[in-house]
């Protein structure tokens, strides 16, 4: 028997919306023909940014975008992105393709994209290949509110009110496509940098700091070390990996395919786990905050496509990633604050995906939409006991679980059978609360490799969920293979 047993009266932690932020880069067709269109494009637009792209994610409560990278962020300098659109000078993306990019999409562009969206800005600054002095005149020139070279700079340029700034990255990625540079090196040059991203009138800003790749905990050592308080947060970034040809494709794979890539999903558990205990021996205050702010599926590109666009479809198998990801973000809301998923459009494990003038949501865009009930809720302590998933001699948790209370009382609980052939039984015990009634939403489809396409987008969509009833005070649970279950426990 799966076995569930949550405590609904007890809970401390709150699970802040932040770790269901989102990551838009630089890369292939996210910015460019993805979210940024154009004034003058026919696909309905405000201020050239898509219309239905914002619609989209308004729809999931997109709580932060991490802007504009990624790699691209440490050869990105500011200036060549703001002031009049054909005056902007054209750089090259040498990390994504080597393609001309005309700035049309800069800081002005970004921050009114945020704003239409409802969502935090989170900059991430250039440290590889910029100064110090450009990025404190970035911050300033983004949220100064009194009169100075750059307030007054943006002021031409448009606008004259400043912008709140709540994140800001103090570069991305240095022990690689950043800069290649020791953690010790990095670290002093954090404590550099960081001295200069000023605070403005009421603007507080959260700075980030490069952290670990992977299992890289030397950095997070050296870090939590050498910087300490001088950071918000520390940056992990972890991609779940497909396997090496034939099995790497998105959509074309064996249940092999799917046993691996839910078994590398599931190792962010072990990641989070080991770099908050060396964050706890330094900080046992849980002051700074751990930032996943990349993490995704990475599979081949889809046949025909550059290969450095990184564009890829995103199936049911996705889903499940997505799923059992935020599970054990939200059961370390402790230290796990804030995350970003790669990418928002068109890249990597994309929420949208675009065709000309059609849109998408993805199977993973599902799973943010039935999470939205966790935003700003109460952690729940919660119990899981499961049989195993096996496969070819290996095994891992067929079910994975978080549960939380909101701000009305109302205790949700998700739910994902990662077992692509066996309905899950479970056995829900809600202690300290009389359970009454339930219901809820599960997403499902017939195939692993179920997904969306622009000749049926709505192929993979949660529906009602009939599989949970109450029997003498115990919730029973009927999860079908291969699903993910939100519900809500009255």
């Amino acid at each position: 028997m799966n076995r569930i047993t949550i405590d609904a009266d007890l809970g401390k932690e709150t699970i802040s919306r932040h770790i269901y932020g989102h990551f838009a880069e630089h890369l292939g067709r996210c910015i460019y023909g993805g979210i940024w269109v154009g004034e003058d494009s026919p696909i309905p637009n405000t201020r050239g940014i898509r219309n239905d792209i914002v619609e989209a994610l308004r729809a999931i409560r997109i709580p932060n975008l991490r802007w504009p990278g990624g790699c691209f962020a440490d050869e990105y300098h500011w200036m060549d992105g703001i002031g009049p659109k054909d005056q902007r000078p054209s750089t090259v993306n040498t990390h994504w393709g080597g393609v001309v990019e005309n700035n049309r999409f800069g800081t002005h562009e970004f921050m009114d994209l945020c704003e239409q969206l409802g969502c935090d800005p989170y900059i991430c600054g250039n440290v590889g290949s910029g100064t110090v002095r450009e990025m404190q005149q970035w911050v300033e020139y983004v949220t100064c509110d009194v009169p100075t070279p750059m307030s007054r700079l943006r002021a031409r340029n448009g606008r004259e009110a400043p912008w709140p700034l709540p994140f800001f990255g103090v570069g991305n990625e240095n022990w690689g496509c950043g800069g290649h540079m020791r953690p010790e090196y990095y670290a002093d040059l954090f404590r550099r940098y960081a001295t200069y991203v000023r605070n403005f009138g009421r603007n507080k800003v959260f700075k980030i700091a490069c952290g670990p790749n992977d299992a890289n905990y030397a950095w997070t050592e050296v870090l939590m070390r050498e910087v300490g308080k001088q950071m918000n947060g520390l940056a992990l970034h972890y991609y779940t990996w497909g396997k090496k040809a034939p099995q790497s494709s998105a959509t074309e794979f064996d249940e092999a395919s799917w046993f691996d890539v839910l078994q590398k999903a599931l190792k962010m558990d072990e990641l989070v786990s080991r770099h908050a205990t060396i964050m706890d021996r330094f900080d046992p205050e849980k002051k700074i905050a751990l930032v996943v702010d990349e993490w995704g599926t990475w599979y081949d590109v889809e046949p025909g496509t550059n290969p450095r666009f990184l564009y890829q479809q995103n199936t049911l198998r996705d889903a499940l990633v997505a799923s059992t990801t935020l599970d054990v973000f939200n059961r370390r809301c402790d230290r796990v604050k804030m995350a970003n998923i790669a990418q928002t459009v068109n890249v990597l494990q994309a929420m949208v995906l675009t065709q000309n003038e059609k849109m998408l949501v993805t199977p993973s865009y599902r799973v943010f939409e039935m999470y939205r009930v966790h935003h700003d809720a109460t952690l729940l302590p919660l119990d899981l006991e499961c049989a195993p998933y096996g496969h070819a001699g290996a095994s891992i948790p067929s079910l994975s679980a978080s549960a939380s209370r909101d701000a009305e009382g109302k205790v949700h609980l998700t739910v994902s059978n990662l077992d692509p052939n066996r309905t899950a039984e479970i056995e829900c015990h809600v202690r300290g609360a009389e359970v009454r009634d339930v219901s809820g939403r599960v997403l499902t489809a017939d195939a692993m490799n179920a997904r969306n396409t622009f000749d049926a987008p709505d192929a993979v969509r949660p529906a009602p969920f009939d599989g949970a009833r109450i029997e003498k005070g115990t919730l029973r649970v009927e999860l079908p293979a291969k699903s993910i279950a939100v519900l809500e426990i009255a």
